[in-house]
């Protein structure tokens, strides 16, 4: 099941890619997804969820494949960030790099595909109680 329609992409106001490169990108960035959300929906329906869950889990799969777009790939090590680029006299420093593996490893997920995330409560890791 695909978690996001091209046409949906668009209404959602993304930047407009080919649907082509969207059906590309998209196998990867739900991936991407599945793991930051413990696959949520592999594991609950997404048609009988709240609408703004639904809604908010569809933006951040759709802000995953403009990331993957953006940065021109869809692998930690196509995205690895360079800590410091000198060319000549001018040298650059990337204020998203970091030396813990942590950190690089983070940097395979839209900081906007956290915030959607964040908003809709799919990052709470914590344990419900029952009353």
């Amino acid at each position: 099941m695909a978690y996001l329609t091209y046409q949906e992409y668009i209404e959602f106001g993304f930047p407009e890619i080919g649907e082509a490169e969207f059906n590309k990108l998209l196998p990867k960035a739900s991936d991407v997804i599945d793991s930051v959300t413990r696959s949520f929906y592999k594991f609950n329906d997404m048609d009988s969820d709240v609408p703004f869950r639904r809604k908010q889990f569809k933006k951040a799969v759709a802000a995953q494949i403009q990331y993957f777009y953006d940065m021109g790939g869809t692998s930690s090590h196509e995205l690895e960030v360079a800590e410091t680029v000198t060319i000549g006299r001018t040298t650059v420093s990337s204020t998203r790099s970091s030396s813990s593996n942590e950190a690089k490893k983070s940097s395979t997920i839209s900081d906007d595909a956290l915030m959607y995330l964040r908003d809709a409560g799919f990052l709470y890791s914590g344990v419900g109680v029952k009353r």
